[in-house]
């Protein structure tokens, strides 16, 4: 069963939790802080796998989740990191961020990885908070939580050459003659639900791949038909091989035929137009093909055309050629993807705003923001020093002067996710 597209909650696991101890052995009155820290929590890593032709695997994945960071222990025991998920993937994954739209990574090399959720850091024991003026502190902090997030994998075909062309105008017979593949072949339309790839080899030990892209219809580029399935795995390829049913066999004018394609690639992304392409002319054994060969010469006399019969094996070698000509001369093929992957991938940017944000609903003031959370989140309420060192972190952020000036008064309301705390400026 093939599977081009997928839908994926990823949670990465959390950070290991600081461990509050001291050193507590006969005869020594004074132990000083001894507690370990945490480890880091499994980062939730995707990778190609050069056997993978499917996301079939990740049908069955609607939610993955890492293991957490073991917890550091007392007599200075640091907790061990936990091992990452590896969720193997096809050679041509693009993976999206579903909450911002923005595209993580676009994996089109065997053993290329990313990591899509970063787990939590392992976190500090009451040894690490030690220092001059506070000698035995206790406090330690709780793992930093995994991050989490709904991402979208499309598998988008990598082939060097891209049969496109309307429903039954003999693309899967085309592939099945020149290659060991073997698609589903039948006299209706759409035969070919998805993507079928065939290797053509030629030459000394040379080969490339060719892919039988499901039938194309008008209305394609706003999704109508198979529509977005064909023209996102069209972007993929170095060459467009136009097919043409020139016999006319159900009555179709390939000369529209023609137009019709262009026009749905055109709508889709201009990129597909300028992509090297030919036209490959087939059933040129059906009577009157000759003719309407000749009248598709008048009407496009720029293009290469080269007549076939693929039920017949007429014409193939020469196309072979042809074909293998042009994969040969051309360079990697440039990924549309690649071009999203820079404008939307920011590593850094600067903004000059608080990062937290501040409302007030019903006399209590909300407090909101990564940042703020977090660190609720890794903060040990059941210790003094902790609590301490939380309100210190806020007024550090600033959020005690921004409630000052936004009217909030002592003894108000401040709720942090679903807890209530009281203002004391």
């Amino acid at each position: 069963m093939f599977a081009d597209e997928v839908k994926i909650y990823v949670e990465a696991g959390k950070g290991g939790d600081g461990c509050t101890s001291f050193r507590r052995e006969k005869f020594i009155e004074m132990g000083g802080p001894n507690g370990g820290n945490g480890g880091r929590g499994a980062n939730i890593i995707f990778a190609t796998e050069a056997g993978l032709k499917t996301l079939i695997d990740l049908k069955m994945m609607k939610h993955v989740k890492g293991h957490k960071g073991v917890n550091g222990q007392g007599s200075n025991k640091n907790g061990s990191n936990a091992e990452d998920v590896i969720i193997k993937v096809p050679m041509g994954t693009t993976i999206t961020n579903l909450d911002t739209n923005e595209v993580i990574a676009d994996l089109t090399k065997e053993g290329e990885s990313v990591v899509v959720a970063r787990g939590g850091r392992g976190v500090r024991g009451n040894r690490a908070f030690a220092n001059h003026e506070n000698p035995a502190p206790r406090m330690s902090e709780l793992g930093e939580p995994g991050e989490s997030l709904m991402v979208k994998c499309e598998l988008k075909v990598l082939a060097d050459v891209g049969l496109v062309g309307m429903p039954s105008v003999g693309k899967s017979t085309l592939i099945s003659m020149i290659s060991n593949c073997k698609p589903k072949i039948g006299a209706y339309h759409f035969t070919t639900l998805n993507p079928n790839l065939g290797v053509i080899n030629y030459g000394d030990s040379k080969s490339f791949v060719m892919a039988d892209l499901p039938g194309l219809i008008e209305g394609a580029s706003e999704g109508i038909g198979l529509g977005h399935k064909f023209l996102r795995h069209a972007m993929r390829t170095k060459v467009i091989a136009h097919v043409l049913d020139m016999g006319s066999v159900e009555g179709r004018d390939p000369i529209e035929d023609f137009a019709a394609i262009t026009l749905e690639l055109a709508k889709y992304d201009q990129k597909l137009i300028d992509k090297p392409h030919i036209i490959i002319a087939n059933k040129m054994d059906v009577e009157g093909a000759k003719e309407n060969l000749d009248k598709f010469k008048k009407k496009y006399p720029e293009e290469m055309i080269y007549p076939i019969s693929a039920i017949n094996s007429e014409g193939l070698d020469e196309l072979i050629e042809k074909l293998a000509d042009m994969v040969d001369s051309l360079e990697t093929v440039e990924l549309y993807d690649k071009e999203i992957l820079k404008e939307s991938h920011i590593l850094f940017k600067y903004k000059n705003e608080l990062p937290f944000t501040i409302k007030r609903e019903n006399d209590v003031w909300i407090l909101s923001g990564k940042d703020v959370e977090t660190l609720f989140y890794m903060t040990r309420f059941d210790e003094d020093e902790s609590v301490e060192r939380f309100g210190r972190k806020l007024r550090g952020m600033g959020v005690e002067e921004e409630l000052e000036r936004m009217g909030a008064k002592r003894g108000d309301e401040v709720k942090i996710l679903d807890y209530i705390f009281i203002f004391k400026n």
